[in-house]
């Protein structure tokens, strides 16, 4: 019998509420309390579905957190890997570190924002509208991820200032990854787009104040989240 096997064979405590994250919180007990080691491959989709009583779509959305925590890797046709035990307190995406960017985005995005507000045109705030609409809609987390991308270029867009722009378009990938672990956090995905419609209204009210307060909340509370996973 394997370590995976061994660990499968025991009664899951996994409830119904918020079951992807159940199924997070059980996986991730398991790989940091040492129950699953480094080089342990996981059991399948299948066999997890059925241990935890849930559905394998929930269980490919708990192995995607594991994998933007960076304590799994799955490679095709061969399975899911546990590479480490522990959440990394200063990841890194794309090729930026999670302090760099926290140092980074207040200089770029506040000052867009602000920047926004008092240069948007109708076509900017007809666009942000409807990225907004688009976001409370979305049910996929990764299209969620790139209409969120989509969002912060196009305010750094409409402040009119093309590096502001050109930042926000090169680091992309780095928020989408950013972007793709905060959202493991349950309600994070609700609060955010509650945050992103305060920022687009304060930038339709022509109010630079008002903007960058809202996007300086709004990045604030992305580290508060940061924070809150590596200590989880």
């Amino acid at each position: 019998m394997t370590l995976s096997d061994s660990w499968a064979s025991k009664q899951a405590t996994v409830t119904r509420v918020g079951a992807a994250e159940a199924v997070l919180r059980e996986l991730r007990s398991a790989i940091e309390g040492g129950e699953l080691g480094v080089g342990t491959r996981l059991p399948s989709e299948a066999s997890l579905a059925t241990r935890f009583g849930v559905s394998r779509s929930v269980v490919r959305e708990a192995l995607r957190s594991t994998t933007a925590l960076g304590l799994t890797e799955t490679h095709t046709g061969k399975g899911t890997f546990v590479v480490s035990t522990r959440v990394e307190a200063d990841a890194v995406f794309g090729n930026h570190s999670a302090e760099s960017l926290r140092e980074a985005r207040p200089h770029i995005e506040i000052p867009a924002a602000a920047l926004a507000a008092e240069r948007r045109s109708d076509d900017d705030v007809d666009a942000l509208r409807e990225l907004l609409r688009r976001m409370e809609r979305e049910a996929d987390p990764k299209e969620w991820v790139r209409l969120d991308g989509e969002l912060h270029l196009r305010i750094a867009t409409a402040s009119g200032n093309d590096v502001f722009s050109a930042v926000l378009a090169e680091i992309r990938e780095a928020l989408a990854g950013q972007s793709e672990r905060v959202n493991l956090l349950p309600d994070r995905v609700t609060a955010s787009n509650a945050e992103h419609r305060d920022i687009v209204d304060a930038i339709e009210a022509g109010s630079a104040d008002t903007a960058s307060a809202a996007m300086s909340r709004h990045l604030r509370r992305v580290q508060d989240a940061l924070g809150q996973l590596s200590t989880r």
